[in-house]
């Protein structure tokens, strides 16, 4: 897994007893599991209202891509993260509350730009509106040549 030294702000926080720092500047260590979560400041967190297609073993019980072309588009989709994420100023600009994984659900920029409509706009990721910890929609499917 590779690391990135990165600057964090964490600004407009809801629950003020997260480990994220609010207030000031730090540099920190960002790591992405896949194209919508990972870990920084040692948290785990996933970015709100998207989905990534997942980089685990085809099959695997946790975290598992269900076919080959998934897997792939995950490997696409975290090097997508993490080159837009490298060397950024990345600013919490909202957090949400955990998802069933226990998780930060947050939104999160770089660099001024809103990291999950980047990945949108690359099509590395798809919408997966939520409401609180209940999907609105069905989880995207990425495999067959799933555009949903």
């Amino acid at each position: 897994m590779r690391t990135f030294r990165i600057t964090i702000i964490a600004a407009a926080l809801l629950a003020a007893s997260c480990a994220i720092p609010e207030q000031h500047v730090t540099t920190s260590v960002i790591d992405w599991d896949d194209g919508d979560s990972g870990t920084v400041n040692g948290v785990d967190f996933r970015l709100s209202d998207v989905d990534a297609p997942e980089t685990g073993g085809v099959g695997a019980a946790i975290g598992g891509a269900k076919c080959e072309e998934e897997r792939e588009l995950g490997k696409k989709a975290k090097l997508f993260m993490q080159e837009l994420t490298s060397n950024a100023e990345l600013i919490v600009t909202h957090e949400y509350a955990t998802d069933a994984y226990g998780r930060r659900v947050i939104d999160l920029s770089a660099n001024g730009k809103d990291v999950a409509q980047a990945g949108l706009q690359a099509e590395v990721l798809r919408s997966w509106d939520h409401e609180g910890t209940r999907a609105l929609e069905k989880r995207p499917q990425w495999c067959d040549g799933a555009t949903k």
